[in-house]
């Protein structure tokens, strides 16, 4: 590019549009005011265009208003990525893509493992319900929930949750704990709204032999989430997939509402594109996921 100026010069120019004098310009730069002013000058002849007002104070022209934004990313992005450089310090940097409401409550907690065992890996969580194709600039690898028909992708299976209700003991207090699956359609009822991936309460009671006309319902989400916290402040029963409440139930906070088997008719996979499976970080990746959701099956079955 024949009109790229010197890096101080794009510098000097990023400074000013942010000042309204060349003097505290000057100051944030810590050189002369004489110094910016001198290097404004140099690049307005450069391009051609006035890039400045010049009066008792600054003011960006047309030009210089275009140019201002573009400058201030190249500076940003160039800041960042350095430091995300210098953070890796020798490090392989591991992007994950899965969903938010899985990375909140079942991969998060069991990440400080993955860096004891293998502090050489540095792990990015991207979250997204959206579908991934690994094109450029997209996640390395991604945890899918889905019946595992990936056939363009290397995939493995991980897990397979139980589905079950789930309310807090302020609830049941207040409500009574039910004795019978058919006593829930008297009680406040949480739904979720979404695919067909979302837990549905039609199918739990069809599964329990319950008929039903109508629930009950109480406040239809959109997120898991929030169905689970709204369970948590005792708003009513949600039915939960086993990997979003594994610390809830341990601590008390909720409490599974009958012994009643019913797998989620979907899975967990681990899916990445074919080929970079054999790729040492991502081996290590792998296998500490994969048994760890090799505990996890156990403790649901």
């Amino acid at each position: 590019m024949r009109d790229l100026p010197p890096t101080a010069t794009l510098r000097a120019f990023e400074v000013a549009t942010r000042h309204t004098t060349f003097t505290s310009a000057s100051e944030e730069l810590h050189v002369t005011q004489s110094a910016v002013s001198h290097q404004l000058k140099s690049l307005e002849a450069l391009w051609g265009l006035q890039l400045f007002q010049r009066g008792k104070s600054l003011s960006l022209t047309p030009a210089g208003a275009a140019l201002a934004p573009i400058v201030r990313e190249f500076f940003m992005n160039l800041d960042a990525t350095l430091s995300d450089l210098r953070e890796q310090n020798g490090r392989t940097r591991l992007r994950v893509s899965t969903t938010y409401s899985f990375a909140l409550k079942w991969l998060l907690p069991k990440l400080p493992s993955l860096s004891r065992q293998h502090p050489e890996i540095l792990v990015t969580l991207d979250t997204t319900d959206k579908a991934i194709h690994f094109s450029n600039n997209e996640p390395d690898v991604a945890i899918r929930l889905g019946t595992g028909n990936y056939p363009a992708l290397h995939s493995e299976f991980m897990f397979r949750e139980q589905i079950f209700p789930v309310a807090s003991p302020e609830l049941l207090n207040r409500f009574g704990a039910p004795h019978e699956p058919s006593e829930l359609l008297r009680y406040p009822l949480l739904t979720r709204d979404g695919a067909d991936l979302v837990p549905k309460w039609e199918f739990w009671f069809q599964q329990v032999g319950v008929a039903i006309s109508s629930l009950n319902e109480s406040v239809r989400f959109a997120d898991t989430n929030m169905t689970i916290e709204a369970a948590l402040l005792g708003q009513g029963i949600a039915l939960a997939r086993s990997g979003h409440v594994e610390a809830e139930l341990k601590d008390g906070r909720l409490i599974r509402l009958f012994d009643v088997q019913f797998p989620s008719p979907v899975a967990y996979y681990f899916v990445c594109p074919k080929g970079i499976e054999s790729q040492p970080h991502i081996i290590s990746f792998r296998n500490w996921l994969l048994t760890e959701s090799s505990n996890a099956q156990q403790a649901y079955r």
